[in-house]
């Protein structure tokens, strides 16, 4: 391992170093620095909170967590978060990696746009939404130290217009399919973008079934 951020390691292995190269190539400076700060946030969140987890596989589900948003990965029917997990369990199998630590991986990924499930499960499932949400949220901002915010921005810049930048590449990579945000965050996404798009009700389907009542 080459790097640290106050006692965090940053994975270096062959695996790791595979991850690395094919998210930088693949999906672009904005999502690399941005999945590379979920991983540091998600880790830190971890030593703070006493949890133990597999550094690989935490930054295996981070770096990948956002590959459903670029073109190779995004599938013309699936949500973003389901082609990112598919995009991890893939290139996992090719490292002789369980099945029981991929369906961790890919369950960590799946779930980071869904509040208030991860948080109770494996710690590598938890700290991926940890991670996603200090990153873009800012949820729990005020539970780092500047030095450690500094440290992890430094290392992965946040840009000047991150906010507006992070909210284009979702809707840039969902805006071919609205209709996979039913029922999640990224339907907010395709609202503000699109004064024409009209979000599915829940109620509504009810209302509409085949039930006679």
């Amino acid at each position: 391992m080459h790097s640290s951020i106050h006692g965090i390691a940053i994975p270096d292995s062959a695996m790791a170093r595979q991850i690395t190269e094919l998210v930088r190539d693949t999906a672009g400076e904005l999502l690399f620095n941005h999945s590379s700060r979920v991983y540091c946030w998600g880790a830190l969140q971890g030593g703070k909170r006493g949890l133990s987890f597999d550094p690989e596989l935490l930054y295996a589900s981070a770096m990948f967590h956002d590959m459903g948003l670029v073109a190779p990965y995004s599938s013309a029917t699936e949500r973003f978060e389901v082609d990112g997990a598919n995009a991890a369990r893939a290139f996992l199998r090719t490292h002789g990696i369980s099945e029981s630590d991929i369906d961790l991986v890919w369950t960590g990924i799946a779930l980071h746009t869904t509040p208030g499930i991860p948080v109770h499960m494996h710690p590598v499932v938890s700290l991926v939404t940890a991670g996603v949400e200090m990153d873009v949220l800012g949820l729990t901002y005020r539970e780092f130290s500047d030095t450690e915010r500094d440290a992890v921005t430094r290392l992965f810049p946040r840009s000047q217009t991150f906010k507006e930048d992070i909210i284009d590449a979702f809707y840039n990579g969902i805006r071919h399919k609205p209709e996979t945000t039913f029922g999640n965050v990224k339907a907010d996404v395709i609202a503000d973008k699109d004064p024409h798009f009209h979000r599915g009700n829940f109620c509504d389907v009810i209302r509409r079934s085949a039930w006679p009542a």
